[in-house]
């Protein structure tokens, strides 16, 4: 069974969670700080984090960043600070969900079962693949067919941001705030535009494994088949 880690120093909300995922048939291990949570990743190898922000010692902005340096594991922010903020942050440093406390276990499990429902074809640690597409997060780099694709900065953050949330939906202004961030003064076409220019530079990936499709009325997901 997949196995979780949650990452939380409050021991009552950690069991928990624990006793539900453990209910939903998972296999779960706890750390009660980052520094814990960090020194025990590598043997347990989890499917999915559950990641507290608010942790005694090493934080979790700092846990969420290492667990990105060392790869692609699906990361899910469970944290009191739920401001708009605290949300677009997370997301824009690789989580790939944001729970605000206080929260509905079962909501939890929700998330978790759909974070893990994503293609597991696409995660590898430190790559992201969907057919003969191959995005390397620490080298920013681009394999299609086993060809590099030069992509300029925006569109590789466009293209990495939509690819750890593949067969999701954004809509522009989600896209703004989470790859050209909040201090951006320009309109929804930058994001047309990106996306036409990513388009043309996954000419030669085949459709057959993924294309980026356009939502009508709302926005943009890469879809993997």
């Amino acid at each position: 069974m997949p196995t979780i880690m949650v990452v939380e120093d409050e021991a009552p909300i950690a069991m928990l969670i624990k006793a539900y995922l453990e209910k939903a048939g998972y296999l779960v291990q706890t750390a009660a700080s980052g520094e814990e949570a960090l020194n025990r990743y590598e043997w347990v190898k989890p499917a999915l984090v559950l990641l507290d922000l608010m942790l005694p010692g090493q934080d979790g902005w700092a846990v969420l960043e290492e667990i990105r340096r060392r790869g692609s594991c699906p990361v899910i922010v469970v944290t009191a600070r739920g401001a708009v903020q605290d949300r677009l942050k997370g997301l824009n440093q690789g989580a790939d969900d944001y729970i605000a406390k206080p929260f509905d276990p079962d909501e939890v499990v929700a998330r978790v079962q759909a974070v893990l429902r994503r293609p597991s074809s696409l995660v590898e640690p430190g790559v992201i693949r969907a057919g003969s597409l191959a995005l390397d997060l620490a080298a920013r780099s681009l394999l299609v067919r086993g060809e590099p694709v030069a992509l300029a900065p925006r569109d590789w953050e466009l293209l990495a941001f939509l690819a750890r949330h593949a067969n999701r939906a954004f809509t522009r202004s989600q896209l703004l705030d989470h790859v050209w961030g909040l201090d951006y003064e320009g309109g929804d076409r930058a994001v047309d535009v990106a996306v036409k220019r990513l388009r043309q530079s996954l000419r030669d990936w085949p459709a057959s494994e993924g294309e980026i499709v356009t939502v009508r009325g709302m926005g943009y997901l890469l879809r993997v088949y």
